[in-house]
């Protein structure tokens, strides 16, 4: 169960569950978009919740596709190798459309460039011991 900090007004409860609903979307969307990310929206998700919705929280923790995102993110700031290859294919695959269909070189090189310190970024960060 990840930690609650419920935030202090309700106004400010309803903006973080705005947001983790919002970042729920953008996970899913990102799921079967190439090129939109999956893993940071449900870390993003899962942390507004968890100051807005314990329940929504726990949802997000038990889910059977980002719980173990979550999870894995929690006991280490772990991504699985197959996670980490189907975020760089995805970004590969985004690339290249942009390539084929964008006349705008420096749009093109800018998007490359945020994608290139995505993908430095998950492949920095450790990976589940493999079990022996």
């Amino acid at each position: 169960m990840p930690e609650i900090t419920l935030a202090r007004s309700a106004w400010q409860r309803w903006l973080w569950l705005l947001l983790a609903y919002l970042s729920i979307g953008m996970a899913m969307l990102g799921v079967i978009l190439p090129g939109l990310p999956t893993t940071e929206f449900v870390l993003l998700a899962a942390w507004a919740a968890s100051r807005s919705s314990p329940r929504l929280a726990a949802w997000l923790e038990n889910h059977r596709m980002f719980g173990p995102l979550l999870r894995d993110w929690k006991n280490g700031g772990l991504i699985a190798r197959r996670t980490k290859w189907l975020a760089s294919l995805s970004m590969l695959v985004a690339l290249s459309i942009l390539l084929l269909t964008v006349d705008h070189l420096p749009s093109v090189l800018f998007a490359a460039a945020g994608m290139s310190c995505g993908a430095l970024f998950i492949w920095t960060r450790p990976e589940k011991p493999k079990a022996e």
